[in-house]
């Protein structure tokens, strides 16, 4: 494919702020609407808002996956603008092992490190799941740029994935025993992964979910690859996105009969699941946003995808409700049963405008 100039996308942006606003408290929204009202629409909505606890799906477990597709969106644009500069590969892979390593470091701190707990402290998350997954994404990329050999790729770790969660036997539990315990990807959190496991017996971030996860990352880099190339207009590269996204669905609709969708396993019909609603969403934010040129709206969320990494620390580092509950209790107060209604939408207003603060002073963190 023949690339266009470097561009950025608002679209990418605003979808990643969209994908962030669930996780720093619009679903918390939506569990209290419904918590404080009668509203059936509002008790549908918030169901799901909740992960399932293991096997199936809902929305808000469509909130990771999206946003590691939406990472590997960007690696055309990152990666291989510097290639065709001639910057050497060598130093890509620096510039990506570091980004690495950071995040990696910044998921211990989220997992409270700075406590001093070794021993019972967790070692994968998902900062660390981000920053692996895109660096095993992005060296598969830097060497193999085609539509062609990135779709193999995908193919390739969905295919070799499936077959050792169904076929490798695991020891006490046999072979395609996709259970908590029972699943190879917890039977290699045990044995490789030290500290605290988040599901006790595996880590929904674990080893083997970190592979899993690259290949989300390299549908999103497809992606990239169909709206960075000048070989087709607009809406042909959205009717591809489109095509795609439909084909990833349907392929794990069937799937799943014999191979269950399951989040904290990252199962390969997951993978296809997600990012193919991954694929469908980017395709209708870049028709709206970048083609059809309808922005005012996206302000508001591009505010946080821009600082996205930012918003996840921070929510862990300040309390916001706190802080909500001290400033607005009073004027909550007036709204009656609408009262922690009102003091969650003070804590997203908190929080945005700390964003708002930081994109006003150009201060972003990226790594």
């Amino acid at each position: 494919m023949k690339n266009a100039s470097k561009q950025r996308l608002l679209s990418l942006d605003t979808l990643r702020g969209f994908d962030m606003f669930w996780i720093i408290g619009g679903g918390l929204l939506f569990q209290t609407l419904a918590k404080h009202t009668d509203w059936a629409w509002a008790d549908s909505f918030a169901i799901q808002m909740h992960h399932v606890k293991w096997e199936g799906f809902r929305a808000y477990d469509l909130i990771f996956p999206l946003f590691m597709f939406i990472a590997g969106v960007a690696i055309p644009y990152a990666l291989f603008s510097k290639l065709e500069k001639g910057v050497p590969k060598v130093n890509l892979y620096k510039k990506v092992g570091k980004r690495a390593i950071i995040l990696v470091l910044l998921g211990l701190v989220y997992n409270s490190v700075l406590d001093f707990e070794f021993e019972t402290l967790r070692t994968a998350s998902v900062l660390a799941q981000i920053g692996l997954a895109y660096l095993l994404a992005s060296i598969i990329a830097i060497n193999f740029r085609s539509f062609k050999s990135i779709s193999i790729w995908i193919l390739a770790i969905l295919t070799i994935y499936a077959i050792l969660q169904l076929f490798v036997p695991v020891p006490g539990h046999g072979a395609g025993t996709l259970s908590p315990q029972g699943c190879i990807n917890a039977y290699i959190d045990r044995l490789f992964l030290p500290g605290r496991l988040h599901g006790k017996v595996f880590d929904p971030e674990g080893i083997m979910c970190i592979v899993s996860a690259s290949a989300i990352t390299l549908m999103g880099a497809l992606a990239g690859l169909i709206l960075r190339s000048n070989t087709y207009v607009p809406y042909k590269k959205i009717g591809i996105i489109s095509a795609l996204g439909v084909i990833s669905i349907i392929a794990a609709l069937i799937l799943q009969n014999w191979y269950p969708i399951i989040k904290a396993a990252w199962t390969s019909t997951f993978n296809l699941l997600t990012g193919g609603i991954s694929f469908l969403l980017l395709a209708l934010f870049y028709l709206v946003i970048d083609v059809w040129k309808i922005q005012k709206w996206t302000f508001f969320f591009r505010v946080i995808g821009l600082n996205s990494i930012t918003i996840y620390l921070a929510v862990r580092i300040v309390n916001f409700r706190d802080t909500s509950d001290f400033l607005l209790t009073g004027i909550a107060s007036i709204f009656g049963s609408f009262e922690q209604v009102v003091l969650i939408v003070g804590l997203i207003a908190l929080e945005w405008l700390l964003l708002y603060f930081l994109y006003k002073k150009n201060i972003f963190l990226k790594v």
